[in-house]
């Protein structure tokens, strides 16, 4: 292997590697050097994803895990760590359909609509890094990564829980980070502006473009203006920011979220 390669030799764990975040991640740590070890609860996508790199000359492995499952995520974990000898990179990217979860004024939403992403979201996040905190800081080193949006810093209209989740999920980072950087490890996170080129987002954007009554074009191109560049990140522009950072050549930065908003929030 070249030693440009960011994440040579590395171990990493995505979780939601079935979802596009996850898989243009996995995609791209695997480029980097790393042996991933994709986790998702549709067995079918993880095994798709790793079947991809594998064809491309990775190091993949796919298993079926629910993140919401702390005995799920534990049985894995530590079957990886006795495969592999240890890990890494934990990267969490598991994700929520919106479809009953955003659109609706927050007076009008069901309580359960309202708490699932801060139940499901953060309770995902919590457990895969308290466990994979638990080898990490055992061992003396390690990377724990999310991904959050700009939701967590800005007021939208008709976001419902996902706002708070994702407020939340940061407020977690720098918690973890101040508690597990004494023993090595790094927590940090991307906050990003919506990608179009994922799955999710079109949905999103679908659901708040009907809601202001506009196509969702519109909506698109209503939230890129926001931006100094006039348009939206991408599934790629994110997850080279995501290898970097889990990478040792970013080791001056933990307990922060990393903002790819693209100037729609101004640091």
């Amino acid at each position: 292997m070249s030693t440009n390669l960011l994440l040579e030799d590395k171990n990493a764990v995505i979780y939601g590697a079935g979802g596009a975040i996850g898989h243009a991640v996995a995609r791209t740590f695997a480029r980097e050097g790393a042996r991933v070890f994709l986790a998702g609860r549709t067995a079918s996508k993880v095994e798709t994803v790793a079947k991809e790199i594998a064809a491309g000359g990775g190091a993949a492995e796919a298993t079926q895990v629910d993140a919401l499952d702390e005995t799920a995520v534990a049985e894995h974990l530590d079957a990886v760590i006795e495969k592999a000898g240890g890990v890494d990179i934990s990267f969490n990217a598991v994700g929520l359909r919106n479809t009953t979860l955003q659109g609706v004024p927050l007076v009008d939403l069901a309580v359960e609509d309202f708490m699932r992403p801060i139940t499901e979201h953060v309770r995902a996040n919590f457990l895969t890094a308290r466990l994979a905190g638990r080898h990490m800081t055992a061992k003396g080193s390690g990377v724990i990564m999310t991904v959050t949006s700009i939701p967590s810093r800005i007021a939208n209209p008709l976001m419902g829980g996902v706002a708070v989740a994702m407020a939340a999920e940061e407020a977690l980072i720098r918690d973890l980070s101040v508690e597990f950087a004494p023993h090595g490890v790094r927590v940090a996170g991307v906050r990003t502006q919506g990608m179009p080129d994922s799955g999710t987002i079109e949905e999103v954007f679908g659901i708040h473009a009907k809601a202001h009554g506009v196509t969702r074009e519109q909506f698109q191109h209503m939230v890129a203006e926001r931006t100094h560049r006039k348009r939206l990140p991408t599934l790629q522009e994110m997850a080279e920011v995501v290898a970097f950072i889990a990478s040792d050549r970013a080791s001056g930065i933990a307990g922060t979220i990393a903002n790819m908003s693209l100037g729609a929030i101004p640091d």
